[in-house]
């Protein structure tokens, strides 16, 4: 054991310390992070191939149905009328690698439930402010749509009004039925975040409909194999470097023994000096006595 006790010097604890704390990291936090991140992206990109192969339903039947039910991607119809001098801008947005706004308005259902509905991009003209934005068609109208859960605000940004028109940030169910004064009820998505309805191209009202995120699985199991490794192989560089430290220390030793023993003892009158002490051959290596 006596050997082991460089170990409890400052240096050793220090980095001992910082060893374990970066394999805790990477096992609590650093790894099932990304590996979280892996499967609610795959269990998106499944809902998203469901919903390519699947008909349309009526947003009726999701409004009334299991409020834990994951729907979000799920293709609906609606029937209804939007609701006039609803238009809302979303800031922000990118258009064919363009600035753009989304467009979003108000969509009353027959039963009177009125449904926030995104009708797709705009380009922003001169790539600071937006276009002349084409009122929806009035009467009664039928849509097919996407339902898409609703994005959270962002506190430090509100809702202002710009160039003649409502606009906010995110297209949130909940602050833009604040913003426009009328009830919105969100659509059930199995989340905390109630959902709209995002237009298919060629919808009435539409405009250039968002892109569907590809369905890859990303780097994300990936890295977190990466961090599970780092994890593992952290512990174990701590006891490469012990073990090194450990074996330079023996061979300082054998070394200190063989010269002492093909040395002889100087005599007063020589003038030949005494062989290195372990202890000063290890003060020499690090600085002073170990």
């Amino acid at each position: 054991m006596r050997k082991l006790t460089f170990l409890l010097r400052p240096s050793w604890l220090i980095l001992a310390v910082i060893v374990a704390a970066f394999a805790y990291l990477c096992f609590t936090v650093l790894a099932p992070w990304q590996l979280g991140k892996n499967t609610s992206t795959e269990h998106r990109n499944q809902l998203i191939a469901d919903s390519v192969q699947a008909d349309p339903v009526d947003v009726v039947g999701v409004l009334d149905g299991d409020p834990t039910a994951h729907t979000e991607w799920r293709k609906v119809t609606a029937s209804g009328a939007y609701v006039p001098e609803s238009t809302v801008l979303v800031r922000l947005r990118h258009l064919d690698g363009a600035p753009g706004y989304a467009v979003l308005d108000a969509f009353r259902l027959d039963d009177g439930r009125t449904l926030l509905v995104d009708r797709g991009l705009v380009a922003a003209v001169d790539g600071t402010r937006p276009p002349v934005i084409a009122e929806p068609p009035t009467g009664p109208q039928r849509l097919e749509a996407r339902v898409r859960a609703s994005e959270g605000v962002v506190a430090d940004k509100p809702p202002s009004t710009q160039d003649g028109y409502r606009q906010v940030y995110t297209v949130d169910t909940a602050q833009e039925s604040t913003v426009l004064g009328t009830p919105l009820t969100p659509i059930p998505t199995g989340t905390d975040k109630g959902g709209y309805l995002q237009l298919a191209e060629g919808q009435p009202g539409a405009f250039t409909p968002s892109p569907l995120p590809q369905l890859d699985a990303g780097p994300y199991l990936s890295y977190g194999l990466q961090w599970l490794a780092f994890g593992i192989m952290a512990p174990l560089g701590l006891g490469y470097f012990v073990v090194a430290e450990l074996r330079a220390r023996r061979r300082d030793r054998a070394e200190a023994s063989t010269h002492a023993d093909v040395t002889a003892t100087p005599t007063a009158e020589s003038d030949t000096p005494a062989a290195p002490t372990t202890e000063a051959r290890l003060a020499d290596r690090y600085g002073r006595n170990r």
